[in-house]
């Protein structure tokens, strides 16, 4: 049996326009652990981390953090409580510097979240270490993918809501960001990402959850998503 979540979304309904793109999603992350949401493109993963983080709100159900409904409330509200987010398209300052950027990222210490400081995170992040004066419009794809889950753990979170971390990297990126994660969570980190990738979710994820058109169609550990090739074969080939 599961200890009480950090995180409960039930029977979670919504729409773009008349598009009904959630349908009754489900599931739990509990406090410190990493869970992957996989899924093909179009499957309703982002539309679910946005429906969390109250970007795109919620029709129907509830979205519980540390016990509280928080469906319905405006994203800056979700972030104060302790939730980040690191959209997929990034969003940086581009002509601010990497210290710049963190700087108006920053947020006082949190009970029972890992404290982040500039100099933690370029210990963490060491590329961004050696550029810190360098404006995030002259960074690689990866260098920004990095910078923005930097910035993200200014805020202090409790936690983090990944959005397709790995797409369009190269090969040593993913790695790099795979050991990113797990370094994370060993930091004591709770983590909810989207995925594609059941190679990379599969390094560094707890337990799983696959979704298609909207609707959550497994959940159970990483390696018993491994071992069910039926549900691989339906779900996540390509």
């Amino acid at each position: 049996m599961l200890p009480s979540p950090l995180l409960a979304v039930e029977a979670l309904d919504a729409f773009y326009d008349r598009a009904h793109i959630l349908q009754g999603v489900s599931f739990a992350v509990v406090r410190g652990e990493v869970l992957a949401l996989l899924g093909r493109n179009g499957a309703g993963k982002s539309t679910t981390l946005k429906a969390i983080m109250g970007l795109v709100p919620p029709a129907r159900g509830s979205v519980a953090f540390e016990g509280r409904n928080i469906a319905g409330r405006k994203p800056f509200e979700i972030a104060r409580l302790g939730i980040g987010y690191v959209p997929e398209d990034r969003r940086i300052f581009t002509e601010l510097t990497v210290t710049e950027n963190l700087s108006v990222a920053r947020r006082p210490p949190r009970a029972d979240a890992p404290h982040w400081t500039a100099d933690r995170l370029f210990a963490l992040f060491p590329n961004l270490g050696r550029m810190r004066d360098r404006p995030g419009g002259a960074m690689s794809g990866g260098e920004q993918q990095m910078l923005t889950i930097a910035r993200t753990l200014m805020g202090n979170p409790r936690l983090v809501l990944l959005d397709e971390p790995s797409e369009g990297l190269a090969p040593v990126i993913v790695e790099e960001m795979a050991r990113t994660v797990r370094a994370l969570k060993g930091e004591g980190l709770t983590i909810l990402l989207s995925e594609q990738n059941l190679h990379f979710a599969g390094h560094v994820a707890d337990r799983a959850a696959v979704i298609e058109k909207g609707a959550i169609r497994f959940a159970g550990t990483v390696d018993e998503l491994k071992a069910d090739e039926a549900v691989r074969a339906q779900y996540l080939s390509v």
